[in-house]
């Protein structure tokens, strides 16, 4: 029985072994290279990147049991020291991982608005039709929209310079269902990603646009937030869920 199993085995890993050296249809060399291009362009736009978690039909491949964020999460906890714009860096592991979903680390040289999606349409119209200068912009999922900004940078004032907590602790998220300030300390999932339940992350302005002022932004993006509130009955915003750093 030893024997037979251990064939068994060797068998199974030679199969395994041929599928893995079995070529790519022309649509699939398509789609990765599609893929990798849009990854290096965030690379060249600035945007620190490191490798994420990705579904495994609607669990998360990291497979921790309730995973509060599945397949929008570092696979790293050393995510900060590791996220790069190296292109090299950033072509091997999308070659290498190519299940993979990337995040960005935010206040290092962007920030990311993070609203409802319903708001963050309804801004970016506004924004547009204003002739205001909109930099990337993303849809995550079926809920939310994010504005990616220049970050706020290193304030001469220490205590003015603010974490973001709301990615580093991923389970209070759904607390914060208005605007989301990701800063130093956060991250964002980056496009093109998969979700759980056939859902995506995609640009819908991409990285070739430049990096516009947070504040330029802000307040079309707090005001689209509280009409997003009062429709669905809130009279207003609780402040506790404007998830938005504010200097001391």
């Amino acid at each position: 029985m030893g024997a037979d199993s251990g064939r068994f085995r060797g068998t199974e890993s030679r199969i395994s072994q041929w599928l893995r050296r079995r070529p790519k249809s022309p649509g699939a060399e398509a789609g990765e290279t599609a893929r990798v291009a849009l990854l290096l362009a965030v690379a060249d736009a600035g945007m620190p990147i490191a490798p994420a978690a990705h579904p495994l039909g609607y669990r998360c491949s990291c497979e921790r049991i309730g995973c509060p964020t599945p397949a929008r999460h570092p696979v790293s906890f050393a995510w900060q020291t590791q996220s790069t714009t190296d292109r090299a860096q950033v072509e091997r592991w999308a070659r290498s991982q190519p299940l993979a979903n990337f995040i960005t680390a935010t206040g290092m040289i962007h920030d990311v608005l993070d609203v409802p999606l319903t708001a963050g349409r309804s801004a970016l119209e506004r924004l547009l039709e204003a002739g205001i200068d909109v930099g990337p912009v993303a849809q995550s999922g079926e809920d939310r929209m994010l504005f990616f900004t220049a970050t706020r940078g290193t304030p001469e004032d220490e205590d003015e310079w603010w974490p973001c907590e709301l990615d580093c602790h991923p389970e209070t998220m759904d607390a914060h269902p208005g605007l989301r300030w990701h800063c130093r300390g956060s991250y964002v999932l980056l496009p093109p990603a998969r979700l759980p339940g056939e859902l995506d992350v995609h640009w819908v302005r991409g990285p070739e646009h430049e990096l516009p002022d947070p504040l330029t932004l802000l307040e079309t993006l707090t005001d689209a937030c509280a009409r997003y509130a009062g429709s669905a009955e809130q009279s207003e915003l609780d402040h506790d869920s404007i998830a938005w750093p504010l200097s001391r």
